[in-house]
């Protein structure tokens, strides 16, 4: 579960997330949309332990993250725009690589390679080196990395961006196969029709508040667009 009760940042004066309270359970995708600046990433930052809030709190399976990060940390996995991987290794090093560092034994090969299929990574792609890989594969061995991790929460920061439409569609259709398995996901995007189609709830941000909450299967996506455009406007 991700949730945040209350949850403000300020910077220097400056207001970046007031008073936001939402929650991701399992089997949930809850899409945070909003402009940039609007106050997603520094959400996202929050749940990370990364940054810390000036009240309220960040929650991960009920861990405090500003209490304990470390604890809250392994239990969740991120997935930012760009995947930061070793680009001398291949997909089953930074594998290994990461499991250790999360304090994990190193998955056997059938395990790794369950992994790889459950993602979708194509046959015989794991065994080359990842500076070679496309965005979209660099992501599929992040969440492989996640599922070997055995975390059941996934932070998404703008995660379609960038990507080509084939890209982008398998992404999704590998988050919505997640969400139904019981994972929590939270995604930051700007992607009105990727939350439209993966969603179980919306939230629409604007100067750090939360201006509205949506059920994605009670409109339309030019419902979606126009309630969007309308927050938008000053």
């Amino acid at each position: 579960m991700l949730q945040t009760r209350s949850l403000s940042k300020d910077y220097a004066g400056t207001r970046a997330v007031e008073d936001l309270s939402i929650i991701a359970g399992a089997g949930e995708l809850y899409a945070l949309l909003g402009a940039n600046g609007a106050g997603k990433s520094t959400t996202i930052k929050m749940l990370l332990g990364f940054v810390e809030p000036t009240s309220g709190q960040a929650l991960v399976d009920d861990v405090d993250v500003a209490v304990d990060a470390i604890a809250a940390r392994r239990r969740v996995a991120y997935i930012p725009e760009i995947v930061n991987l070793h680009a001398s290794l291949d997909a089953y090093e930074n594998l290994a690589y990461f499991t250790a560092l999360a304090g994990l034994a190193t998955p056997s090969r059938a395990s790794a390679d369950a992994a790889f299929e459950r993602v979708g990574l194509e046959p015989g792609t794991a065994s080359r080196r990842v500076g070679g890989y496309s965005k979209g594969m660099r992501q599929k061995v992040g969440v492989a990395i996640a599922l070997a991790r055995g975390v059941g929460n996934l932070l998404l920061d703008e995660p379609t961006s960038g990507l080509d439409p084939k890209a982008s569609n398998d992404f999704s259709t590998l988050m919505r196969s997640l969400r139904d398995d019981g994972a929590a996901i939270l995604m930051a995007t700007h992607d009105l029709f990727r939350a439209k189609e993966d969603a179980t709830r919306i939230g629409i941000m604007k100067h750090g508040r939360l201006v509205e909450e949506l059920d994605p299967r009670a409109l339309g996506h030019a419902d979606l667009e126009r309630v969007y455009l309308s927050h938008m406007q000053d």
